[in-house]
Parts: C-alpha cells; sequence; structure tokens
C-alpha cells in the first residue's frame, strides 16, 4: 500500500527532476570544485570517499578520483543481489552493470562500512533535516537503517536551488547529515 508522503514524493520527483536539470550546467563546475576544497580533509588515513556513477541530470564527481589527495581512495556503489554495496574504484577500472543496470566496479571486493570516511548521494531534493528525495528504489535508506553504515557521515549532492524547508518522508526514510552544493558543505549535525 502507497503511503500519502510515498504519493506525494511520486508527484515532487518530475519537478524537481527538471529543477536539477535546468540548473546543472552552471553548477557543476562550483559543485566539483567546492568537493575539490571541502572533502579530502574530511577522510582519515586510509578511508575511501564513497561517490556516485552519475545518472542523467546529476553532478558528476568522478573527477575527484584524480584529485591527488583522493586517487585511489573512491569508492562506488553496486547493487547485487538485492543490496546496495560499495566497491573500491579507479577511473579506467573494469566495470559492469550492477542490477539496476548502473556502471559498477567489477570485480572488486565489497568495502566494509569502517572502510569509507563519507558518501556522496545523489539527490532530486534534500529538505533542512537531512531527509532526499531520489528516485523511490530506496537503496540508500535501506543501506543506512544498517548502523555501520548509518556511522558513515553521508551527504546528499544537489543544487542549492533543490533544497527545500521540508520533504514528505516515510518511516523508513533515514535522513543525511548533510549536503555539498554549489555553495560548498553544510552539515546538520557535528561528525
Amino acid at each position: 500500500m502507497e503511503t500519502p508522503a510515498a504519493a506525494s514524493k511520486a508527484a515532487l520527483r518530475p519537478q524537481f527532476r527538471r529543477r536539477r536539470a535546468e540548473r546543472l550546467a552552471a553548477t557543476q563546475g562550483p559543485l566539483l570544485e567546492q568537493a575539490r576544497r571541502w572533502l579530502p580533509p574530511l577522510l582519515q588515513p586510509g578511508q575511501r570517499l564513497g561517490i556516485y556513477w552519475p545518472l542523467p541530470g546529476e553532478a558528476d564527481l568522478r573527477a575527484l578520483e584524480a584529485e591527488p589527495r583522493l586517487r585511489g581512495r573512491v569508492a562506488l556503489p553496486r547493487v547485487s543481489q538485492g543490496s546496495l554495496g560499495y566497491r573500491p574504484w579507479r577511473a579506467n577500472g573494469p566495470l559492469s552493470p550492477d542490477d539496476t543496470g548502473i556502471p559498477a566496479p567489477d570485480p572488486a571486493p565489497e568495502l566494509e562500512p569502517t572502510q569509507l570516511g563519507l558518501l556522496l548521494v545523489p539527490a532530486l531534493a534534500c529538505d533542512h533535516e537531512g531527509f532526499r528525495l531520489g528516485y523511490g528504489g530506496g537503496w540508500f535508506d535501506r543501506l543506512r537503517s544498517n548502523a555501520p553504515w548509518r556511522a558513515v557521515p553521508a551527504l546528499a549532492v544537489l543544487p542549492q536551488a533543490c533544497l527545500v524547508e521540508q520533504l514528505p518522508r516515510d518511516p523508513w526514510d533515514v535522513p543525511l547529515d548533510g549536503w555539498l552544493h554549489e555553495g560548498g558543505v553544510h552539515w546538520l549535525r557535528a561528525v
């Protein structure tokens, strides 16, 4: 049974998909520069940065892998057998479609939550409490409902124009710790 929040989210997705796409060209470069500036110092030695393979309309952060302070320290998600996990990734490394059809590292061992220092999560919108509007698959909420993964700080990645006061939410939604946009990083709570 669909909840009222789920119905509201479905109605909001096309609106925020358009808003995000309209701003992508103007925000892509500044957003990537903010990521280069603020993210590397957030990782402890040996920890990786979890990014994502960009879908149309999403900010592309794959260039972070070439950043000297992040080279060899980036991971991408892979959905396999009904769950999302992260695997080490290097630009030019082997990729294959995961269970959702998105390119993901293969073959590569799945990483433990303690091996990641920060997750960057694509978002259509995010509210001021960290609740994210995604595509409705629930992959990141299920991952972060697990306590060890919830302990890994996670930021929504989106244009500032896609931040809103409040989004509809369901009981299973797990808030993020803040967001990254073209103006920088905003944390909702100390990490």
